[in-house]
């Protein structure tokens, strides 16, 4: 059920995004060098990678670490990145990922490759064998600030109680927040 809720709403959302996508690929290279997308190595349910696009909002040549890994990661946005990350409109390409399967609308965010303390810690969990989100339960309870052990209890948590109900009401948290750009730190 839950496959089919994500196939059905991630194409009804890509025919009605397709000129905002469109706009934001346009937008992206013409502010800075490189692809509109950016191909991220990210893990997916029982740990495989898989390849997540997101559109680029750092630029070319940044090492491949979570954002709060950088020392200074103002530096390495594009011209245009903070807007994208802070409007969430960098996660757009994401509806590809849930259209093939890698990601759901709703589960744990997909953890970079070389996250090996967060990745170690889901799998502790039983985490690890949740299908990836666009959002989650961790998302809508702290976003970027959470510390890695809180957003694991977290994602625990949404393990035990997953529903479509709970997903329903974790997607209109997302949305109020993702307007009210509550919980981007950069």
């Amino acid at each position: 059920m839950k496959r089919l809720f994500d196939f059905v709403l991630a194409l009804c959302a890509a025919m009605i995004l397709v000129l905002p996508v469109a706009v934001v690929a346009v937008a992206v290279r013409m502010t800075s060098r490189g692809p509109a997308l950016y191909w991220s190595d990210r893990v997916g349910k029982g740990n495989r990678i898989f390849k997540m696009p997101k559109f680029r909002s750092m630029r070319i040549g940044t090492p491949a670490v979570a954002t709060h890994l950088l020392q200074d990661p103002k530096a390495y946005l594009t011209p245009i990145g903070s807007f994208l990350r802070k409007s969430s409109l960098d996660e757009l390409p994401q509806l590809w990922s849930i259209l093939v399967g890698d990601m759901s609308f709703v589960g744990p965010r997909p953890a970079l490759f070389n996250q090996q303390d967060l990745i170690a810690l889901r799998t502790q969990h039983g985490v690890h064998e949740l299908v990836p989100g666009l959002t989650g339960w961790a998302q809508v309870n702290g976003r970027d600030e959470l510390p890695i052990p809180e957003k694991v209890k977290l994602d625990t948590e949404y393990l035990r109680r997953q529903s479509l109900r709970f997903d329903i009401r974790i997607l209109w948290m997302t949305f109020v927040k993702v307007l009210r750009r509550d919980g981007v730190s950069h």
